[in-house]
């Protein structure tokens, strides 16, 4: 069980956020060999620089390259002069409005100030700047070397900065990710029961008794402890995070690819070819079998040595994961809805709490859910404003790798200055995917659709106002604080229309209460004689 139980221990958070509108585009054009030209990261302020949203609206400057100098002084100012051209000078001992000064007095047109550690929206005073008209933005120096070896020296730059738009289609994504996997995994899970006719597991034979061995149910008890696990570990990945995430990491890659086994061999074992087997040690191995077992634990430990790799890594992260909350939500059975309910109940006081009631507890005031969803000192958590760029090498971040990311669909201003995800956590589709699997189970026992694709429905609705929410507040959202009431009112509501609210809500117990139930009489006996 330990490898199940870490899937809640964090992720019950939408996070997709805002990149700030103080990044821009740095265009870099060879005017002698046009059209040859890239495009780099800027950063600036725009309470003092005021930059078009697009290229077309832009100056066009002749690049001045000296970042050999800080430009901090008048004698900085190469001989040949700058006026009228995009001066790139090294980031260094004086401020920004010294270094904008001399600039705008020797006549150049913009500013750009390279830097070898992070990228900051130049500050100072407000009023020591009014009387600077220049654009002054921040540059990486690696990227004014690359403009030199790529582009050459006869080079005309624009600075401009694209709008960000307040729906990001990665929220698309990820809503049919999180559809595709509860209701795979939901339907999935009803498919014993369909076999055997929708008898309940305490009244089916041997064949169904072996199918149960491989299933956890709750009780009471076990959601209880279940739930203080949660807790628990959660606050010790956040006093503990730098040591408890390799932990996490490496149950992760062994959780990851036995579910992406056990999801995959359903699928070719419904091959009728390449069942070539052979024996080891008493035991018969099939050939098939043996490649995908290898395949997965290969798929695992590519995601593990390259974790680290933004541009492509999250597409293993979100396949192993998907197989992972697929595999959960189809192994672990509730009994009935009064579990499913004291479960989603108290999960989402765990989310509430600790996305909304931690900050007001700890020293940076930040959710200890956020806090380790995103990882510490992650720009992912933040839901406003991105203070900084990474420096040119900076030191990768060790992040949980329990979230669905997909990076957002930006625009080429967020793009080149870094990669920023959408994130859903494994437990908000877990967690409702188990009631969702209870209705799917019960829709056999009594020969029905209707609980799975209303439940479902619910779930899609609830999905829907949390990311309206989340779109609309610009802040991280508890996704349980939408799912839990929709799924939950949703499936009652269809139980009580239906008249089947007692049997609903008591699942295979109640079933098996009814059909423990003899009769005292038979049916070729008198009253008042009771049959031995």
């Amino acid at each position: 069980m330990r490898h199940r139980l870490y899937a809640r221990l964090h992720g019950l958070v939408i996070l997709i956020f805002q990149v700030s509108a103080d990044l821009g585009v740095l265009r870099v054009t060879n005017y002698v060999t046009p059209p040859l030209s890239s495009d780099y990261c800027l950063v600036y302020n725009s309470k003092w620089t005021h930059l078009p949203q697009t290229s077309n609206n832009a100056t066009s400057y002749v690049l001045k390259n000296i970042i050999y100098t800080e430009l901090c002084k008048n004698s900085d100012v190469p001989a040949g002069g700058i006026k009228d051209e995009a001066v790139a000078v090294m980031r260094g001992n004086c401020t920004f409005v010294e270094k904008g000064r001399i600039a705008q007095a020797a006549g150049a047109g913009a500013m750009l100030i390279a830097s070898e550690d992070g990228l900051v929206p130049p500050s100072g005073n407000q009023t020591d700047y009014d009387n600077i008209t220049i654009p002054v933005v921040m540059i990486k120096s690696r990227d004014i070397l690359d403009v030199e070896k790529t582009l050459g020296k006869n080079v005309r730059v624009q600075l401009f900065s694209p709008p960000v738009s307040v729906f990001d289609y990665s929220i698309l994504i990820i809503f049919l990710i999180a559809m595709f996997t509860v209701s795979v995994g939901g339907y999935w899970s009803g498919v014993p029961d369909e076999d055997t006719g929708g008898r309940s597991l305490s009244d089916s034979g041997n064949s169904e008794k072996k199918q149960s061995d491989k299933n956890v149910s709750f009780t009471v008890f076990t959601v209880l402890i279940f739930v203080a696990v949660c807790c628990v570990m959660l606050v010790l990945l956040y006093f503990f995070y730098k040591y408890l995430v390799y932990v996490v990491i490496a149950i992760f890659c062994l959780a990851s690819a036995l579910a992406l086994y056990n999801c995959l061999s359903a699928l070719v074992t419904k091959i009728t070819v390449g069942r070539c087997r052979f024996t080891f040690r008493t035991k018969v191995i099939e050939v098939r079998l043996l490649f995908l077992a290898t395949f997965c634990i290969a798929l695992a430990v590519i995601w593990a040595v390259f974790r680290n790799e933004e541009r492509w890594v999250w597409i293993l992260q979100n396949i192993l994961g998907i197989a992972f909350c697929i595999n959960f939500i189809k192994t672990l059975k509730m009994p009935n809805f009064k579990l499913c309910v004291l479960l989603l109940i108290l999960l989402l006081i765990y989310d509430v709490f600790f996305v909304f009631i931690t900050p007001f507890f700890t020293k940076n005031g930040q959710s200890i859910m956020i806090e380790v969803a995103a990882g510490p000192s992650s720009d992912e958590k933040t839901g406003g404003d991105i203070l900084e760029v990474p420096a040119d090498t900076p030191a990768p971040q060790e992040k949980l790798p329990v979230v669905i990311r997909v990076p957002r669909l930006m625009n080429s201003a967020q793009t080149q200055c870094t990669v920023m995800f959408s994130l859903l956590g494994f437990g908000d589709m877990i967690v409702p995917g188990l009631l969702i699997a209870y209705c799917r189970r019960f829709d056999v026992r009594i020969d029905s659709r209707i609980y799975f694709i209303s439940c479902t429905l619910a779930y899609a609705v609830g999905m829907v106002i949390a990311f309206t929410v989340l779109i609309l507040t610009k802040m991280g959202q508890p996704a349980l604080l939408y799912l839990v009431p929709f799924t939950i009112i949703t499936s009652t509501v269809i139980a009580w229309r239906r008249g089947e609210i007692k049997m609903f809500w008591k699942g295979s117990s109640y079933e098996v209460l009814e059909s423990s139930r003899k009769p005292l009489l038979q049916d070729d006996e008198p009253p008042g004689v009771i049959s031995e």
